[in-house]
């Protein structure tokens, strides 16, 4: 049967979940829209919990009316499909590759170095104090997938990190090429504040990206030093 009204009970506890932003409750679920994603949790072997599509597009899940599917979309051109998915933890980040995110805040930075962190087999992304939910939606649809491949994991003390954790900071003394890299965390922070200086401190070590600008954007940063390690690994 088709969904027609908005005021279904399903759609209002998807519409909550599209509109979800940083601080409010978790409901321990999220939302993917569009074919691409959906496709990406299938081949990674996500079910999901609600599956909607556009009546008439014989696409898989339930059918919904245009209209009403669009009313409960995040996305500002509507979507002809979603999916609700509840959120996987790690309860641990693993190695050998990790990148650990310190008050990165904004969720598509956090969504684009899920994204990198896919494309260099890296084992895990961990998130620290002050970062972006990677289950909302910009972050989820910055990822472009990997959000479904690549696990996550909370950490509330960079010794709880695998490898030598290596903190990426534009005043470090020595370049990220100059080191030898094998089991490694890297430690990224915000653009515009970069990394706390105790956490700096505690790290491994400490290198830097050399370029000629202040700074580059997390994710930016992140998907260097990934390179970085798998270039030097002879990947």
């Amino acid at each position: 049967m088709t969904i027609t009204s908005p005021h279904n009970e399903k759609l209002k506890e998807i519409r909550k979940l599209t509109q979800r932003r940083r601080g409010r409750e978790r409901a321990g679920r999220f939302v993917a829209e569009g074919e691409d994603l959906l496709a990406a949790a299938d081949a990674a072997g996500w079910t999901p919990v609600h599956r909607l599509s556009v009546a008439g597009s014989e696409l898989p899940g339930e059918e919904v009316e245009p209209a009403v599917l669009a009313s409960i979309s995040g996305l500002g051109s509507g979507t002809r499909t979603l999916a609700v998915y509840e959120e996987r933890w790690a309860p641990a980040a693993t190695g050998p590759l990790c990148v650990y995110l310190h008050g990165v805040s904004d969720p598509g930075n956090v969504g684009a170095v899920l994204r990198s962190a896919r494309a260099f087999g890296a084992g895990s992304v961990a998130l620290g104090p002050g970062t972006a939910d990677p289950y909302g939606p910009k972050a989820v649809r910055a990822s472009m997938g990997a959000v479904f491949e690549v696990a996550l994991a909370r950490v509330d003390d960079i010794g709880q990190l695998p490898g030598t954790t290596v903190a990426l900071s534009a005043d470090a003394p020595t370049a990220l090429a100059e080191l030898a890299l094998d089991e490694v965390t890297f430690l990224v922070g915000a653009e515009r504040d970069g990394l706390p200086g105790e956490l700096v401190a505690a790290a491994g070590a400490a290198a830097r990206i050399p370029i000629e600008t202040h700074s580059l954007n997390a994710a930016m940063a992140a998907t260097i030093a990934l390179y970085e390690a798998t270039r030097m690994a002879g990947k």
